[in-house]
């Protein structure tokens, strides 16, 4: 007897064929197999985001505060001009640090001195009005300067000699300075400037101009280079200002 097994091969294949995920390993294997999953990132990555999460709407709440307060700049203040010879300090002959506060209460004569001009025998006079009103609180002080005609040429150990030793000057002699143009003193910047002194401004023209000051420390006259110092109007300009109470 023959037996036919084509109708059991042919099922078999057509069952195989209409389900390949069945009767092979692969089959099973794709049936069992789960779904890819999201990457999980690492722990450090989560932290920082929570951070982040946190930290952002605060500072974008700080933000807005600050946007609503007024920020006050200050801006910087002028510097302060002096309003009197007190302010200034200068180094007197032996090159020491003078202070003229220290002349709070005293009326002075400031003068721009020279010793070979037509005009230095002005020191004698000078000294003499010196003598005639110290006791009352009166001083000269001379400012030797070398722009006119450099006619004070000397170191001021030099100056010192010659005001001793020609015309005994006794009354107080400073260092040597500059007057007038580039590297004026302050001294004179704020006797000459129109801003600081406006009633006597104006620049130095030649040696012994003199300035007199009253016991506050401001200015209140002027006189030429030619003026003498014993004339009529400087001694009465000098009388009146120590009439004044300290």
């Amino acid at each position: 007897m023959r037996l036919d097994f084509s109708y059991s091969l042919n099922h078999d294949e057509t069952v195989a064929g209409s389900n390949p995920t069945r009767g092979t390993r692969e089959g099973m294997s794709a049936l069992t197999r789960p779904p890819p999953r999201e990457p999980i990132p690492p722990a450090c990555s989560r932290d920082r985001d929570t951070v982040i999460d946190r930290i952002l709407p605060m500072t974008l709440m700080l933000a807005a505060c600050l946007a609503t307060v007024p920020f006050v700049v200050e801006a910087d203040e002028p510097a302060k001009k002096p309003t009197s010879v007190h302010a200034f300090k200068v180094l007197d002959i032996d090159d020491k640090e003078v202070s003229l506060a220290d002349y709070k209460g005293d009326v002075l004569l400031i003068v721009n001195t020279a010793s070979q001009c037509g005009y230095t025998p002005q020191y004698e006079g000078l000294e003499a009005i010196y003598e005639k009103y110290k006791a009352r609180g009166f001083k000269v002080l001379a400012f030797p300067a070398n722009e006119f005609g450099r006619q004070e040429p000397g170191s001021n150990s030099e100056i010192k000699e010659f005001c001793s030793s020609k015309f005994h000057v006794t009354f107080p002699l400073f260092a040597k300075i500059v007057v007038k143009g580039k590297g004026i003193h302050p001294l004179y910047e704020y006797l000459t400037s129109r801003e600081t002194n406006p009633q006597f401004a104006g620049d130095i023209p030649w040696n012994f101009a003199k300035f007199l000051v009253n016991r506050k420390g401001e200015v209140i006259a002027r006189f030429a280079p030619g003026d003498e110092p014993e004339s009529e109007k400087v001694a009465k300009a000098i009388e009146s200002a120590l009439a004044e109470a300290k």
